[in-house]
């Protein structure tokens, strides 16, 4: 298909505008995404294409936002909400994990709750411990909830279009820093399916499997790695819940080492559920122990010395497949 190259968030932004063509029932609510166009211009220009009944501007209630959108579901509508930072998802959770994971189940699959809530999460702005938070491992230990980390412009828009189609709550988690990254994305209409993951890049000695920001550090340490004779397979899971097992597992039955990178804290981040099944179910096949290279104990500093040394980065990802693959 013919392609041009647009960045990760006007990939969002033509994701939404296609799909509130194509559906009367889907509709944008959050705090200043309509006039102001949303506090990473995501949404610019959408409330001038389709009104302030469409692109709903917010008070500033993460739970009324979420609660909102989980009522609209509820009578037939597909609310597309933006909770402004990740971090923020706390004060909303309430709704999403007591509500709208539950529902369908609890009344015996006649109610469903096709939403989608998006938010920017991740380190390396700036922005301080009460905005730069990476939460979505919460999310994944709730049934009922769908969890998807895009890493490129057409994952981005491919998988955001499938969510906003999805019958069920899903958690769309956008890292402030790929907004401004742009990639190839088709000009013809595409869909990504929830639940499988991408090889990015093949390779024979070692898999790094990831999702979200890690994955264009991975590549980059693959290329540096590559210069000294390892091979690396960079796996990108995108999706969170569900997991694609299957994609982990042909790939380490080929390289038989593995390392799980992944920005929040290395302690109860989802690399270890990665970590663990992969040591449950492919033992045999592996020549070393799984390695997790996560962030810091500790909430994102201001500092930005500080800020970078808490979270994985290109070179750290390179020092450990080093000590790996040795």
């Amino acid at each position: 298909m013919p392609s041009r190259e647009i960045t990760y968030a006007e990939a969002l932004r033509e994701a939404m505008r296609e799909e509130m063509k194509k559906d009367p029932q889907v509709f944008l609510l959050g705090e200043d995404i309509g006039v102001y166009g949303g506090a990473f211009g995501v949404t610019q220009g959408l409330i001038e294409e389709f009104g302030p009944e469409r692109v709903i501007d917010t008070p500033i209630s993460e739970i009324a936002i979420i609660g909102g959108a989980v009522g609209a579901a509820l009578v037939g509508m597909r609310p597309v909400a933006e909770i402004m930072f990740f971090d923020f998802m706390t004060i909303g959770s309430d709704q999403l994990v007591n509500q709208a994971a539950k529902i369908r189940f609890m009344f015996g699959g006649k109610a469903k709750v096709p939403m989608v809530v998006r938010s920017p999460a991740g380190s390396g702005t700036g922005a301080a411990g009460h905005h730069s938070g990476s939460l979505e491992s919460w999310f994944t230990h709730i049934p009922g909830l769908k969890v998807v980390a895009p890493s490129t412009p057409y994952d981005a828009k491919g998988l955001l279009k499938s969510a906003i189609r999805d019958d069920n709550p899903l958690v769309f988690v956008e890292h402030k820093l790929l907004y401004k990254t742009k990639g190839q994305v088709p000009e013809e209409e595409y869909y990504i399916p929830i639940g499988k993951a991408d090889v990015k890049k093949e390779g024979k000695d070692i898999t790094v499997i990831g999702y979200s920001i890690m994955i264009p550090r991975a590549l980059e340490a693959s290329q540096i790695l590559a210069g000294e004779g390892i091979d690396v397979e960079v796996i990108d899971i995108r999706n969170l819940r569900p997991l694609d097992t299957e994609t982990i597992a042909s790939s380490v039955k080929k390289t038989n080492r593995v390392i799980v990178v992944y920005e929040p804290p290395r302690f109860g981040g989802f690399g270890a559920e990665i970590s663990s099944w992969v040591g449950e179910e492919l033992f045999d096949y592996l020549d070393a122990p799984v390695v997790r290279l996560g962030g810091e104990e500790m909430p994102p500093p201001y500092n930005p010395n500080l800020e970078r040394k808490i979270v994985p980065q290109v070179e750290d990802i390179v020092r450990e497949i080093k000590k790996l693959v040795r």
